[in-house]
């Protein structure tokens, strides 16, 4: 049921956005009167799953999930209709329009991806606020693994600002730290600025950067599961863990470390509660659990937001959002971190969804992936968007239109391009999976 969930929740949304995107073309194209002989979401290669003519377009479902398209007529895309390009140009053709009415149509797709984030974000904020753990004001500092050292941090460390930028929040500043170039940190009451090398972002990508560094917070219960050595132990919710075996713990780390190593042995627990430490003992099942879950969350803090304050906080986040994955792209193509080796296609990105229906990760994933599709389609390979935008922009610089013979090969390139790149992520995909048979 869970893998269910997951691929329905990941085709919904890539759908959802599809459709928007291609409406973005359409409705600017209808409106400048250029025919649209096609509405297609995803790929009818040879044929459809769905389809009905409504006026002079036909709307339908294809069978090859990678997408969707509009088809306008008199215009080089990926159909390469060559036999209608060799006519005479008609009015109601893409083609006879003027070349700012072509650039809107063309720029249509990712203003509604951008937009349609900004919307979601602010709506988000509104309705939810912002909950976060503040990065640069941590009780206790971070945690680092040996991969978070070799990036240079040390436990303890608290982190003030990446590549300068201070950072607000702490999941921010992970990815941050993952993207940049330096990080400042207050050491020991010292403030330092450790450069992030390559072979240091290697390591982390190569784990996916699973914890190689978190925050430390007290060893506080949240919760006791039912009949567990814990709660036969008498441990109840909101008891401090503050020593084991006579040593002192402060942190959760050190907690779920110890008991995570002890299993079949008997652990003497000190704890505090009401203001007095007491002390029971208990038995580590065989798992290395005792039943409890531990609370992460005595850190976060909520910022609420009015309508008029959402509204720009929203479009500030979906700038956010798109600013890092321009850094991403800057990460990716530096072979030395191997970052290249992780990037995700469908099968990935499957895995990433929750295996239980959850609306606020629906929507935060909507909108972050319609802000992914803007940027990567507004890229000047032919092809996609910012291909024929590139184009059009020489032709409004230079006052002459390409050859057609120059659009068709430009798409031919660009469709070869998009097709390595696709080959690349699915083989990252598959190959990831074939690991875990290993």
């Amino acid at each position: 049921m869970g893998l269910f969930t997951q691929i329905v929740m990941f085709v919904l949304i890539i759908s959802i956005l599809v459709i928007l995107h291609e409406l973005g073309h359409f409705l600017p194209a209808k409106y400048f009167k250029t025919k649209v002989e096609k509405f297609y979401l995803f790929f009818d290669v040879k044929f459809s799953l769905i389809k009905k003519k409504i006026g002079e377009t036909e709307y339908g479902i294809g069978w090859l999930p990678l997408g969707g398209y509009v088809k306008i007529a008199g215009m080089i895309d990926e159909s390469m209709d060559t036999e209608q390009m060799a006519k005479d140009p008609e009015p109601w053709e893409f083609r006879s329009k003027p070349a700012w009415q072509r650039l809107i149509i063309m720029l249509g797709g990712v203003t509604v991806n951008f937009l349609l984030a900004w919307l979601i974000y602010s709506a988000l904020l509104f309705n939810n606020g912002d909950t976060y753990i503040p990065a640069d004001s941590l009780k206790y500092g971070i945690q680092v693994d040996s991969v978070g050292e070799k990036l240079g941090l040390r436990t303890g460390d608290q982190i003030l600002a990446v590549d300068g930028k201070r950072t607000k929040k702490f999941n921010e500043a992970t990815l941050g730290i993952i993207l940049g170039d330096e990080v400042t940190v207050k050491r020991d009451g010292q403030e330092m600025t450790i450069p992030l090398s390559d072979e240091g972002k290697a390591e982390v990508f190569a784990t996916q950067g699973r914890n190689f560094m978190t925050y430390r917070t007290k060893a506080r219960l949240l919760e006791i599961v039912e009949n567990s050595a814990a709660s036969k132990a008498g441990l109840q919710a909101g008891d401090e863990i503050v020593g084991i075996n006579g040593e002192p713990v402060q942190y959760v780390q050190e907690f779920m470390q110890v008991v995570g190593s002890s299993p079949n042995k008997e652990l003497t627990i000190s704890y505090k509660r009401d203001g007095r430490v007491q002390q029971t003992s208990l038995v580590v099942p065989e798992e290395g659990k005792i039943g409890v879950y531990l609370d992460f969350d005595d850190l976060r803090v909520t910022e609420e937001y009015g309508f008029f304050e959402a509204i720009p906080a929203g479009f500030s986040r979906s700038i956010q959002v798109l600013t890092d994955q321009v850094k991403q792209f800057k990460v990716i193509f530096n072979t030395s971190t191997g970052a290249y080796k992780q990037v995700k296609g469908p099968i990935g990105i499957v895995e990433m969804m929750p295996e239980s229906w959850n609306w606020t990760f629906f929507w935060n994933f909507m909108a972050m992936f319609s802000v992914w599709l803007a940027f990567l389609n507004v890229l000047p390979i032919p092809a996609l968007d910012g291909g024929h935008v590139m184009f059009l922009l020489y032709e409004m610089i230079s006052g002459r239109k390409p050859s057609e013979k120059v659009l068709e090969t430009g798409q031919i390139i660009g469709f070869v391009i998009l097709m390595g790149l696709m080959a690349v992520v699915f083989g990252n995909d598959i190959w990831n999976i074939i690991k875990k048979f290993l």
